[in-house]
């Protein structure tokens, strides 16, 4: 089947955005060897005889929106499964036990299959941050996390070493004039990209309202952790990428889908917690079925955060390669806060959540950074099924930020920094090294789960500043 375009709804009478969210993701998944006319002809019936759709398992949802009734927001109460699901743990010593206990509160869930903990594993909110929860047809927002899309993106460049000594002023300048750091504001120079045109952006009230911050934000980066860095890295011989083993200077940067993600997360996560009722201590982990409206408009909303995320880091690398004149030989990208439907190794579909943790199928290409002095490495995975396909998504924190910024004085950090031959350019004690476990020992701890094709050490680094 064609695919069913807004315009074309509009024009035989789905005029309400839910309508037409809901057709387009019904018709994509039940009827999708459907001709275009045939299914106008069945749409054009539902909204006509509504109420003979009323029951219909599938379109009853449709025939929902044409009938004249009181909306009222169901809600269903569950109970968590008396026995825990299984949790594969990787690097056990390094994981505190507030965070196993999130994970094994998150296997009693009716919907869970399985689970895994990363080695850089440590509390959150509802899914601990290095949790990997599989899912049967259920999305769960704080199981993705609150900066949807949040990923890595890692650019290898045509010099090495003698670049960065004789142009590191230069270099430092293009950080400064073209990244941007915090909650709001912007480049000075307006960005485009092909994802503010998405076709997404129209199909609801929320995303509708989103799109000019969205444009606003582009190419820009939020706070804590996220970073924007030139330093060097070592590929190995015969490196999945297939250049030449040897030093290279390399562009990495870490961020989100910023205020976009954020309000996605913020709106859906209500909705999941006033409609899936849970005990307590499972509250945060309240998921939307995908069978839903509000489940695949949560999912759509989530994949466009995903490309925004992708768009911000093609801006932060196209504007930094621009300004310094240097050109990419490889990119490596990839989620770490995403759900993705996969297939499990006894054949299952599956929803797969990774909250902090890097995809790591067979030949999968992945970035794992330590912290702002420390290295991060460039993996591909090995397609372990116990793990969901997963890896760590860092260092992962071993202090909280307030704990951090208690313990760690400024002339602390620039002594760590001046030890490391690094440049910080904003920056805070919240992040210093010390607040993060050993990047050495959580890879060591995942060796079954990946190969390492290459490691990256920062030089220049730039991060947000209070």
């Amino acid at each position: 089947m064609s695919n069913l375009k807004a315009k074309e709804l509009s024009r035989i009478g789905y005029t309400d955005d839910r309508a037409r969210s809901l057709v387009i993701n019904i018709f994509s998944k039940h009827f999708k060897h459907h001709t275009k006319e045939e299914a106008i002809s069945l749409l054009n019936d539902i909204k006509d005889n509504p109420t003979t759709y009323r029951n219909d398992e599938v379109l009853g949802k449709i025939a929902a929106t044409f009938l004249d009734e009181v909306a009222v927001k169901p809600f269903r109460a569950h109970t968590l499964l008396e026995t825990t699901g299984d949790v594969k743990v990787y690097g056990a010593k390094e994981i505190e036990a507030g965070a196993k206990r999130q994970m094994e509160i998150a296997m009693t869930l009716p919907v869970a299959v399985q689970g895994a903990l990363m080695p850089d594993a440590h509390t959150g909110y509802g899914l601990p941050i290095g949790g990997v929860l599989a899912t049967h047809n259920a999305v769960i927002p704080y199981a993705v996390g609150v900066d949807i899309g949040c990923r890595m993106a890692l650019s290898i460049l045509d010099t090495g070493e003698s670049f960065l000594k004789r142009y590191s002023f230069q270099l430092k300048t293009a950080l400064k004039n073209f990244t941007h750091f915090g909650l709001e504001g912007g480049l000075d120079i307006a960005q485009e990209h092909a994802v503010l045109d998405h076709s997404t952006f129209k199909e609801t009230d929320l995303l509708r309202r989103l799109q000019s911050k969205a444009a606003r934000q582009l190419g820009t980066s939020g706070t804590g952790n996220h970073f924007v860095e030139f330093g060097l890295i070592t590929l190995n011989e015969d490196n999945a990428l297939g250049i030449a083993a040897g030093e290279y200077l390399a562009l990495l940067s870490h961020s989100g889908s910023r205020g976009l993600g954020a309000a996605i997360a913020q709106y859906y996560t209500k909705i999941a917690m006033d409609t899936c009722k849970l005990p307590r201590e499972a509250q945060q982990l309240a998921w939307l079925d995908l069978d839903t409206q509000a489940g695949q408009e949560y999912w759509m909303s989530m994949q466009l955060a995903g490309d925004y995320a992708k768009a911000c880091h093609d801006r932060i690398h196209a504007n930094l390669l621009k300004e310094t004149g240097l050109q990419a030989l490889a990119t490596i990208e990839n989620h770490h806060n995403f759900a993705w439907e996969d297939t499990l190794a006894d054949g299952r579909k599956a929803i797969i959540h990774r909250k902090g943790a890097t995809p790591a199928h067979a030949g999968e290409l992945g970035i794992i950074p330590g912290s702002m002095t420390t290295a991060a490495y460039l993996v591909s995975g090995k397609g372990v099924p116990a793990s969901l396909y997963s890896a760590s998504h860092g260092a992962g924190r071993a202090m909280s930020r307030t704990r951090a910024k208690e313990n760690v004085t400024m002339s602390a950090l620039k002594k760590m920094l001046a030890d490391a031959n690094v440049t910080l350019i904003g920056g805070s004690v919240e992040e210093n090294p010390l607040a993060y476990k050993d990047i050495e020992r959580v890879i060591d701890a995942q060796r079954e789960l990946v190969n390492i094709e290459g490691r990256f050490v920062p030089r220049i680094v730039r991060m947000y500043k209070e």
